[in-house]
């Protein structure tokens, strides 16, 4: 079977995404890299999960990659209002 020889190369390049958005993260020069490092992670994490509910063939992790992607959608919204009014409420 075909996927089961591609899963395992594509969970380690979703790892490797993983860790590079990690040290952006962490390393970033400025604020806005960091909120983009931080969107990038959520999305590499959401991708992952994606890929782990094909390998155990079940559905509960595509049901925690739609709250991730829920909560991940939410952040990244108030983060940007934060920096670019100083507050998240209006």
């Amino acid at each position: 079977m075909i996927l089961a020889t591609v899963l395992p190369g594509v969970m380690v390049a979703l790892a490797l995404a993983l860790a590079l958005s990690a040290w952006r993260l962490f390393r970033g020069p400025a604020l806005p890299d960091r909120i983009l490092a931080l969107d990038t992670l959520y999305i590499n994490a959401l991708a992952l999960l994606v890929v782990l509910g094909l390998w155990f063939e079940t559905k509960n992790y595509f049901e925690v990659a739609m709250l991730i992607a829920l909560l991940g959608f939410v952040g990244t919204v108030a983060l940007c209002k934060f920096v670019a009014r100083g507050d998240i409420a209006e």
